[in-house]
């Protein structure tokens, strides 16, 4: 009987272990810590969904209708136990076992075809048709480095939990989403600080006529394109325009689709109440002083580096993953492995927007290449092969989303040709 493993039990974790068993496979799911939920457990206590919450679910499963519109963050982490709970996942899952590496059993043919073996920090080993990848993007801490050594307290956006960790003079250096969320934290303490910005953001607020902003029902009935100029003009009206804010660089991209987006009032609010200033890229350090790109300084205390995290796989062999600008290329919607068979990546792209539902398609999508994988028998259908030979190889994690949805669609019309085709195949080549 085949069976497969799923690593990680976060909401991605959880949506692939809900797939696979509602689809009758086998399967082992990992998780190294003590809990469901991921990161979650330990993002920063002013953590608010950006999306909705009705627009944030897992499939057939919504939030209690007493949530508010942007849930924050220790309401998300208890809906995401409770869907655990609900379909029976806390009595599947290995809590606190790691998995120490993936390996493939193939040896004469593209790496995975027959499988994988999984190793367990115990020592334990297993084999498996497939793995279901889902360790999260937003957890190895990418922090750059300056000429100079700076002399006071550093700490990274996925460390921050509230004011408690600052010491004195604060400068926020990134401002997507966390960094964004993360000053206005900061100034709502009555806390002056800096954020350091080094290209233009096209900003939005989450809600237009007091409705979150993808639930505004008239945008169903304009293009995408449509409802990226509507945006736009919306967000002018509301929160004016990137020179409207002191020391604000001009966005490249002159649509949301074509440059960074960020999801956040409140960091522009608190620009123009002073408590927040706006300060250019760094160029380097000496002691407590922070040198700026357009040859200013200034003193800090603290640094608080929201810069991201590395897509890190640390169970896989690194000559097995196939990287562009240090992320995993990937084929079908994020999902597959460039150059293996068998692997597949749930929540390691994030489609602009609702991220939940995203890991229930991704899932959805890996079971129908491994329903052909089994039809095919031993050494598997080479669907990998097949999707890299007809799709370009991705590397983006933020992706407009719909792009995204071009790329399943692709993806389901690829498999269902590659099923017809097998079909007509079997057909003609009597048992």
């Amino acid at each position: 009987m085949s069976r497969y493993c799923v690593i990680g039990a976060g909401a991605a974790g959880i949506s692939a272990l809900e797939q696979l068993r509602k689809a009758g496979y086998a399967v082992d799911c990992f998780e190294q810590t003590d809990r469901v939920g991921g990161h979650w457990h330990t993002d920063y206590d002013a953590l608010h969904l950006i999306t909705s919450r009705d627009m944030t679910t897992f499939e057939d499963f919504p939030m209690p209708a007493e949530y508010p519109h942007f849930p924050r963050r220790d309401e998300i982490r208890a809906y995401i136990e409770s869907y655990a709970r609900e379909h029976g996942h806390y009595d599947v899952i290995r809590f606190g076992t790691k998995v120490a590496s993936v390996g493939s059993k193939a040896t004469d043919a593209a790496p995975g075809s027959d499988g994988w073996t999984v190793t367990l920090g115990t020592g334990e080993r297993l084999d498996y048709d497939g793995v279901f990848i889902a360790n999260g993007h937003l957890w190895d801490q990418k922090i750059p480095t300056y000429p100079g050594t700076f002399a006071g307290k550093q700490l990274h956006s996925g460390s921050y939990r509230n004011t408690d960790d600052l010491v004195g003079r604060v400068l926020v250096v990134g401002a997507g989403n966390s960094g964004a969320d993360i000053a206005a934290d900061i100034a709502q303490h009555r806390i002056d600080v800096d954020i350091s910005i080094r290209e233009g953001i096209q900003f939005q607020p989450k809600s237009y006529f007091g409705v979150p902003r993808a639930q505004v029902g008239f945008f169903a009935d304009f293009s995408a394109d449509e409802v990226d100029l509507i945006s736009r003009l919306l967000a002018r009206v509301v929160i004016g325009e990137w020179k409207d804010y002191p020391g604000m660089p001009q966005p490249r991209a002159r649509t949301l689709a074509e440059g960074r987006v960020v999801v956040n009032e409140l960091l522009l609010y608190w620009i123009q109440h002073g408590r927040i200033r706006v300060v250019p890229g760094l160029q380097s350090f000496d002691g407590s002083t922070v040198r700026f790109v357009d040859g200013t300084a200034r003193e800090y205390d603290t640094i608080l580096w929201a810069t991201g995290f590395h897509a890190s796989l640390p169970f896989l062999d690194p000559s097995l993953v196939q990287r562009r600008n240090d992320v995993p290329l990937r084929y079908a919607g994020g999902i597959v492995p460039a150059g293996l068979e068998k692997l597949y990546y749930i929540g390691l792209a994030a489609p602009r927007g609702p991220q939940i539902p995203v890991y229930g398609v991704q899932a959805k999508l890996a079971i129908r290449m491994v329903q052909l994988h089994e039809a095919a028998g031993e050494g598997g259908a080479g669907v990998g092969s097949y999707l890299a030979a007809l799709q370009e190889p991705d590397d983006r994690i933020d992706i407009v989303r719909v792009v995204w949805n071009e790329q399943l669609a692709d993806t389901e019309r690829l498999l269902d040709a590659f099923a017809a085709a097998r079909a007509r195949q079997s057909v003609a080549t009597p048992a």
